[in-house]
């Protein structure tokens, strides 16, 4: 290296650290600031949150009723008495949750896609999927699984099947596919139409058009709203309990029977929420990925 190389080496080292960025004083204070507030939020919000535990906690537990609620509904004995059989139980609203979410997310996208077809020609198939999903989303789901629980095994039907398990998620589907159609349709029309346009003009047909363009973008739309459709069915599924099916809530009613302590109840209620919880996190997780990607200009 020469004499030269060196003197030209030094003077641009010299001019990259002339050009550094260093942060103005007020700058400087500026993000002293920002942090020193952050942390008082954080001690503010902790403050006032184990206060509103403790005063909850003193209202309840100096309660006049407090000892006999506490016997009656969170009992530990009859806590570890029931957590097995609850959790035995549960299997059934899993394999529910499992089976009924793919029937109707299957059923739903089929509804959507008929209400969603144009011409003439498909108006009855409109109508009909109209209609149903009018009617399903008004009934309640109690009186859906009733009518379904006990009124298909009333009619004595050659080869249809009486067992409440098969009834009661019969109506789930039948109930939760209408809210689904609605999603799954929302989606199908908040995608522009010039996309289907551009299919057609790239030689596509309309099916090829609702295949390929249309139905990928709907459906990552509305994954969010899918995947709380699928958190209200998991909740749901317990409701099969009135047809006698043994599940999570009904394996908790046999034990509260036997000697009208309620703490299976709650039992049951806390491995609802405990799987809730997750669910509903992953979730939000997804929506905020989602929402991410598209502020970003990676998501169409």
């Amino acid at each position: 290296m020469t004499y030269g190389d060196g003197v030209v080496k030094s003077r641009t080292a010299r001019e990259k650290a002339d050009d550094g960025y260093v942060p103005s004083p007020r700058r400087i204070e500026r993000e002293r600031f920002k942090r020193a507030r952050a942390r008082r939020a954080t001690a503010v919000a902790a403050l006032s949150t184990l206060v509103t535990g403790a005063v909850l906690f003193l209202v309840i537990t100096r309660s006049p009723g407090w000892p006999r609620t506490r016997e009656t509904f969170f009992s530990l004995e009859y806590a570890r008495m029931a957590l097995p059989k609850v959790l035995d139980g549960l299997l059934l609203n899993l394999r529910l949750l499992v089976v009924c979410g793919a029937a109707v997310l299957v059923l739903g996208l089929l509804l959507a896609v008929a209400r969603t077809l144009r011409g003439p020609v498909f108006f009855p198939l409109r109508a009909l999927a109209a209609a149903y999903t009018d009617f399903f989303r008004g009934l309640p789901l109690i009186i859906c699984l009733l009518m379904v629980v006990f009124g298909v095994p009333a009619l004595r039907l050659q080869g249809v099947t009486t067992d409440p398990v098969l009834l009661g998620g019969s109506a789930l589907v039948l109930t939760y596919s209408a809210y689904v159609a609605e999603v799954f349709r929302a989606g199908i029309e908040s995608v522009h139409p010039s996309q289907r346009a551009a299919a057609r003009s790239l030689g596509l047909s309309g099916g090829q058009a609702l295949r390929f363009v249309v139905l990928p973008q709907a459906v990552r739309r509305v994954v969010p709203p899918l995947l709380n459709d699928l958190v209200s069915l998991q909740k749901d599924t317990g409701l099969v309990s009135i047809a006698g099916a043994v599940d999570a809530v009904y394996a908790a009613q046999i034990i509260a029977g036997k000697d009208f302590n309620f703490t299976p109840y709650v039992v049951a209620g806390l491995v609802f929420v405990a799987l809730t919880i997750p669910m509903t996190r992953c979730t939000d997780w997804i929506t905020a990925r989602m929402d991410r990607r598209r502020a970003q200009g990676g998501l169409v």
